[in-house]
This record gives C-alpha cells, structure tokens and sequence, in this order.
C-alpha cells in the first residue's frame, strides 16, 4: 500500500488565530461579489438600514430623559409635553426595530447567495481533486467538514454582521453621548468595563478553542467510523462483528465526550467572569450618576437615562460573548471547509490544452513508466497501440498493473515518463472534459447511485430520451428483468446498488456506457460478476457495441478475450508476450500457461455441477 502525502487538508490543521483572519479574507469575496451590482446594492442599503437603527435607538433613552425631566419640573402638563414625547419615544422604537428587519430583509438573499456559492464551489473543487486524495480521503469527514463550513458562514454573516458590528457602534455612540452630556467619568468607566469585557472574552474564547477543535475532530471521527461501517453492512455481518464495531465507534464518541465536556465546563468559567465584569461597571456607573442627582448638577432624569443607557447596552453586551464564542466556533468550522478549496488539483488542465480532436480513436502507450509510489513502479517501460476501430486485451495476474493503465488512460494520475496518446495528441496536452466525453469504461466494481435503475443508466448521458435509455438496457440485456420489477425502471437500487445482484449491478454499468456512445471503450473486467450463460449472451452484445470503435479489455478471465485482434500478457508492470489468442497458445508461453489452468478449472466446475445435479 501506497504510504499517503500529507495535503494542504492536514497541514493546515490546528492553525491559530490567523487563520480565523484568512477564512474570513477567503468569505469577504462572496459577500461582494464582482459584477454582481444588485447584490451589492443589497449590501449597501443594509448598511444604510444597520446605521439607522442604531442611531435611532441611541436616540431613544434621550428622549426618555426628556419626558421623565418634563413629568418632574411641570406635573399639570402631562397631557400635552410627556404625551408627545411618550408617542415620540415609541415611534422611535418601532423605527428603530423597522429599520433592524428592513436591514434582515435586504441582505438575506446576499447571505444565502454566499452560502449557496461557496458550497457549489467546495463540491465543484472536490470533483476536481485527484483520485489520490478520493482513494485517501475520509467521506464522513469531508462532508462533515461542508455540512459545519456551511451553516458556519450563515452564523457568521447573521451574527457578526448584525450584532458585533451594531454593538460596537452602538457603544460607541452611547459614550460619545455620555461624554458630551455629563462627565468624562461615565464614559471612560463605560469604555473600560467594555475593554475589559472582550479582553476577557477573547483571551478565554481563544484559549478554549482548542477544546471546541478536539470536539470537530472526535466527531468527525466518530461520523467516518459509522458510515464506514454501515457502508460495509454484510462485511460486518460476515464476520460477526457487531460488537468489534461498535466498540469502535464507542471508542471515538468516548473522545468526544472527553473534549465537549471540558469545552462546557470552560464555557461556565467564562460566563461567571463576563457576569462579573458587566456587574462591577454597572455598579460604578450607578453611583457616579446617583451622586449626580444627590449633588444637583444631574436631574430625575439624567439619571434615568444613564440606566437605560446602560440597560440597553447590557443585553446586547451579554449576547456579545454568546456571539463571540459562536463565532469562534463558526470559524473553526469553516476553516476545515475552506482548507478544502486550497487542497491542490494533482492533475489539471495545462495553460494550452485544446479539445481533443478524434480522427479515429487510436489509443498508443508510449513507453509509458508509473508508480503510485515514486519507490515502487507499477508500469516499466509499456508500449503498444490499439488502432482505430480495433479491440486489444491485456491479461495478467493480479497486481501486474492491467488497471492502471485504464486509470491513465482516463487521466486519474500523468505518467512519470513515456506519453499515452489518443490520434496523435499527447493526453496531457488536451482538456480533461474533452478526453473523458470519448471514453466509456464498464469497471470491475460498479458502484451506483442510491437512486432508480433509471437514472443510474440515464446517468450515462442525461438529457437521452426514454426510447435510447430502454434500447441501451436490451443491448446489456437488464431490460427484461427490468420490467418484470413492480416498479420497473423506478425501482431504487439502494446505497451503492446493494438492492441488485453483482450481475444485475454490472448489465446496468454496461447500459449506461452503451448510452454514453463513447468512441472509445473500455472493459475492466466488465463479465467478472456475470453467470457463464449470461455473461456469453452480454459478450454478444458488447461485440456489437465495440463494433468499429477503438477497445480496450482487461480482463482474467481469458475466454473472453479470444475474438481480440492483439492480446497483451501484462507481468510485473512489462508485456511479457503479444499476438492473438492462436498465435500466443502456439508460442506455449505465459498465455497458453494461464488458458490450461482456466481450462482445466472449469472443467472441473462443470463436472462438480453435474454431479451435484
């Protein structure tokens, strides 16, 4: 097995507070979006809306400082100066919380647009890495990793936004007020009770955030083990290890349990500090103004004003360390997702790649040299040429290299020396859509969606007409059996297609390529899961689908292999021998070896049968 090379994924891991700052640099762009005017007006009108309803509620408690000091020097005019400013107060409040919705309303689309875009483009991203870090990756943990990042930005624009923002605004408002009004005292009190409340708050919140990491990580964890397991469903089965797994899965959500438990008893401490800090400058606030009012030099309703000053600014000031931490967990989040889009593509598209422009379909490996790992060579040296219109086998034991060469044909990994050619042109020198569009490959394991039979075979080429999906399923011979289902081609196939037997999975594979109509074919093993009887009658109908188009067979079972104009034997990653199927048994080589054994093998499976019969 091929030892993994660390990604971006993992070397970002555990990254500190710059790397909060990068993902909010990577989200600002989607916020506003280039050539995007009416989103960004949005954001503009939100931000006009945002001041408003700040400014209009700073304005609120003078003008109950004004109806309090009426209601105190003139008792007898308390139908015509508090009454007007009474409705004046509450008017401004139903602004001040119109304006707060209308801001809500204008930005909700740009919010869900940013999320809507930045998920399209993870997924977009992750189909564009390489089979290296699919065959690597941790299903579980990735979609976890998008799942988290997602609903991370909706948090972060909704919260950050339109309470850390308006709350510092508004403080700032309300001690340039208290400043100008009374004396510097207030204000300089009310800004340090609010420096030390965040210095507090983030100096705890920073320092807990590595419990909140340890809780992504366990859970992520525990989420891959469970869908690992559940995924190979019969495999546990087999082997009676129902409770090997859960162990396992017990084992992960224990470290878990460790991690969230200190994140919560952390969370307690840091909410008994914040109470105690916002209590201790509301205290001293309280008594510098009641000394005001015993002194004379602040009215009844000075003092009220103060209170609500202070009333108005606890609240969201108690919610801002709830917002922080939230952040801060939001962050986390996202950070896993965007360190996703810095995972680099191994295979792209170069800067002068072009269409691949087919006069044929001839395949050709030229010398062609490659290793999963640079310390161990898979292919050493192999050269051959499928013609336009031919069909070329290529046989082997196990683990002599047969699939890699369709992976490298499809462009999953570049050679390391040597060059696969399609009519002339360098694989590596054409765009990759254009290259996978000509191929249609039928691969040893098929797997399908958890979808219908429909889909599965329309998959192969999605906008085809019911008629050519049906004709493509009597070519690989499913439709039959197809239709003789309750719900025919509505029938659901199940995680991974476990609902259909091996040979069902793999007639549906053979339709969906025969949909595709590709110029160039090939058959990884494509009857291995097939019944002698069946598999004879779908080698009938690939023969027709083949017909006049470039093919490649990789194949074991050699007896399906005997109709191909050339056949390669494969040995330890070099062709050994080459010829037709007459021509290699006349050698009495590798080949002629291997056709005794499979020979010899099924004769004694037909007399087994028949003796059991």
């Amino acid at each position: 097995m091929r030892p993994r090379t660390p990604s971006t994924y993992d070397k970002a891991r555990g990254q500190g507070p710059n790397a909060d700052w990068t993902t909010i640099r990577s989200l600002l762009p989607y916020l506003w979006p280039p050539g995007e005017s009416g989103l960004r007006s949005r954001v503009v009108i939100a931000m006009i809306c945002l001041v408003a309803a700040k400014a209009i509620g700073v304005g609120v408690p003078l003008i109950y400082k004004q109806a309090v000091d009426a209601l105190t020097a003139r008792p007898e005019a308390v139908l015509v100066v508090p009454l007007g400013l009474l409705v004046a107060y509450g008017a401004a409040r139903v602004l001040a919380g119109t304006f707060g919705e209308l801001r809500d309303i204008v930005f909700a689309k740009v919010a869900q647009k940013a999320i809507r875009t930045v998920g399209l483009r993870v997924f977009r991203h992750l189909h564009r890495l390489g089979l290296r870090f699919h065959l690597d990756r941790q299903t579980g943990g990735v979609s976890r990793a998008i799942e988290r990042g997602t609903k991370g930005i909706e948090f972060l624009l909704q919260f950050m936004l339109f309470n850390i923002i308006p709350t510092l605004l508004e403080i700032a408002l309300v001690t340039a007020v208290l400043w100008g009004l009374y004396d510097i005292s207030f204000a300089l009190i009310t800004a340090a009770t609010i420096v030390c409340y965040v210095a507090f708050t983030l100096g705890i919140t920073e320092w807990r955030t590595k419990y909140r990491r340890a809780m992504n990580e366990t859970d992520s964890e525990a989420s891959t083990k469970a869908i690992d397991s559940l995924l190979n469903f019969e495999t546990v089965k087999y082997f009676c290890n129902e409770d090997h797994e859960a162990g396992r899965y017990d084992k992960a959500l224990a470290r878990y349990e460790g991690a969230a438990t200190k994140s919560k008893v952390t969370l307690s401490m840091l909410n008994m500090g914040q109470g105690a800090i916002i209590a201790i400058g509301l205290t001293l606030v309280m008594i510098q103004a009641a000394r005001g009012v015993a002194a004379g030099s602040m009215t009844l309703g000075d003092f009220v004003l103060v209170n609500a000053y202070l009333v108005q600014l606890y609240m969201p000031l108690n919610f801002l360390g709830f917002v922080y931490r939230e952040i801060k967990q939001s962050l986390t989040d996202m950070e896993s997702m965007f360190r996703l889009l810095r995972e680099n593509a191994e295979i792209e598209d170069s800067a002068h790649a072009a269409p691949l422009v087919l006069s044929g379909g001839e395949v050709r490996f030229d010398d062609v040299r490659f290793g999963y790992d640079p310390e161990r060579e898979i292919l050493g040296g192999v050269s051959f040429t499928v013609p336009a219109g031919r069909t070329v086998a290529i046989v082997g034991p196990s683990g002599a290299g047969k699939s890699t060469i369709s992976r490298l044909l499809f462009r999953f990994y570049d050679v390391n020396g040597g060059a696969v050619v399609i009519d002339g042109q360098d694989i590596r020198d054409i765009t990759q859509a254009s290259l996978r569009s000509t191929i249609g490959i039928v691969p040893q394991d098929t797997v399908l969606f958890n979808d219908t039979i429909y889909y599965n075979i329309a998959y192969g080429r999605p906008g085809a007409s019911k008629d050519e999906i049906e004709q493509a399923a009597q070519l690989a011979r499913i439709h039959d059996f197809v239709i003789t289902l309750p719900q025919g081609y509505d029938t659901r196939v199940g995680e991974r297609g476990l609902k259909l037997s091996g040979g069902e999975k793999q007639r549906v594979a053979i339709a969906r390529t025969i949909l595709k109509r590709p110029s160039i074919l090939i058959f990884d093993e494509a009857t291995s899961a097939l019944d002698t009887h069946t598999e004879k009658e779908i080698q009938v109908s690939l023969r027709e689908v083949s017909r006049d188009r470039t093919t490649l067979i990789v194949a074991h079972r050699l007896s399906t292999v005997v109709d191909a104009d050339e056949i390669l034997v494969l040995d330890q990653g070099r062709v050994v021998e080459r010829g037709r199927h007459d021509q290699l048994l006349a050698a009495d080589g590798a080949y002629a070896g291997m056709w005794r054994k499979q020979q010899e093998a099924a004769q004694l499976q037909e007399r087994l049968e028949t003796e059991l019969a």
